[in-house]
């Protein structure tokens, strides 16, 4: 493994007064959520997240895969060879039990209780104590579990249609996923398979009709991501005839999620939902007030808001008031569905970020590059040892990080 760069840059002051010395650069390009093959991505190879963020002249990339750090190598490999500067982060899906019992939904649209949290710049290498490992090891083996559950389903509902065809969860894995294997893994490979054995339109229309049941099927069938999405939807999800509902024993609470987050040297995040297209927000996020206090008694000082999704002038009056309120703020655009679209943040509308939200996603990347260079240095990063943000330095990990994506970028 290629050592890290970071840890042979030079110290703080020097870096600083470096960077200070030259002009402004400008606002620098950020997505800081990108997932990837290791766990589910619309790009097939790593080499073409990258690829395409050169083209849209994006300088930081944040890994966020779903449970896992394994991608890491890979991604800091083609962050060196295309000046990129990497941020390390994870995403794991927690249970809060109280409010799936108050049927409130966190920020998954669908289940109520169940919420993702991601880890901004963890330590590279990626390393966690035994016990936190083996806790984050269950965790993926049950949703594997769950996942050859799904595709045992999805057999017995295939195999109604036709006999022949069959779904194996080794051939998925080789042929669609790493180590890792999704739903939407399961829904490409249902594709693959009705589209390799139905040539006609009309065939694999009858085919998806029967397969979705009385909901019917509906997408466009030249467009492949809109049929795996509603695959998804009305086979694999709730109400669908191979929908198999997930152990509670697969989600972590979150004060574990946090635990583990915070040992592999990360700083723990929370991914807004925020509106739906009816401008709709869930139970959890539709006051700013509330969700601020709910965050803070979860000590999570870090929000991350995925624009593609949203309104822009909900989006920025959460913005605003997270960021006056002293949270770091990071914008990505996930990237954990079939779908492509541009890795240059835009919203729903697709209007790239205006100055305002550029320069307030550029100062959240720049903490997080300041708080690994710290890190990797051995040295306490933007928590403290009891994993409260140190606001105090808020100005310092601002200027620091910008200097050290500067100098990774331009060396």
């Amino acid at each position: 493994m290629t050592s890290y760069l970071l840890k042979d840059f030079p110290g703080k002051d020097e870096l600083i007064f470096g960077f200070e010395s030259m002009p402004e650069p400008g606002i620098t390009e950020v997505n800081g959520h990108v997932h990837t093959p290791y766990s589910f991505s619309s790009f097939f190879s790593m080499s073409q997240i990258f690829e395409q963020a050169l083209k849209e002249n994006v300088r930081v990339l944040g890994i966020n895969d779903f449970f896992m750090a394994d991608g890491y190598n890979d991604f800091y490999e083609l962050a060196l060879d295309n000046r990129i500067f990497p941020l390390f982060n994870i995403e794991i899906v927690g249970l809060l039990k109280e409010e799936q019992y108050k049927k409130f939904r966190i920020n998954d649209p669908v289940n109520p209780g169940r919420t993702y949290i991601s880890g901004k710049g963890l330590d590279f290498p990626f390393e966690l104590d035994p016990a936190l490992e083996c806790m984050l090891h269950n965790i993926r083996y049950e949703n594997q579990i769950h996942t050859k559950e799904i595709i045992e389903k999805a057999n017995q509902v295939i195999q109604e249609i036709d006999l022949h065809l069959a779904l194996k969860y080794s051939e998925i894995k080789r042929l669609f996923a790493r180590d890792f294997v999704t739903e939407r893994h399961v829904s490409r490979a249902i594709r693959t398979l009705i589209y390799a054995r139905c040539p006609k339109s009309d065939e694999r229309k009858d085919f998806l009709d029967r397969l979705c049941g009385k909901m019917g099927f509906n997408a466009d069938l030249d467009d492949l991501a809109a049929v795996e999405n509603e695959i998804r939807a009305k086979l694999l999800k709730s109400g669908g005839k191979a929908y198999v509902p997930e152990e509670s024993s697969a989600f972590l609470p979150v004060s574990e999620v946090f635990q583990i987050i915070v040992n592999a040297g990360g700083i723990p995040c929370y991914p807004i939902l925020l509106d739906d297209d009816s401008g709709r927000c869930t139970e959890y996020e539709a006051n700013k007030q509330i969700l601020h206090n709910e965050l803070l008694a979860h000590r999570i000082h870090c929000i991350e808001f995925l624009p593609y999704r949203n309104d822009v002038e909900i989006l920025r009056d959460y913005v605003n008031f997270f960021h006056e309120n002293g949270f770091v703020i990071i914008f990505g655009t996930a990237h954990s569905t079939p779908d492509n679209k541009p890795l240059r943040v835009t919203t729903r509308d697709g209007e790239f970020l205006d100055e305002e939200l550029a320069a307030i996603s550029y100062e959240g990347a720049s903490i997080i590059a300041a708080h690994q260079y710290f890190r990797c240095k051995g040295e306490q990063g933007y928590l403290d040892i009891d994993g409260n943000p140190r606001k105090d330095r808020l100005n310092e990990f601002i200027t620091l990080g910008k200097a050290v994506i500067h100098k990774f970028i331009s060396r």
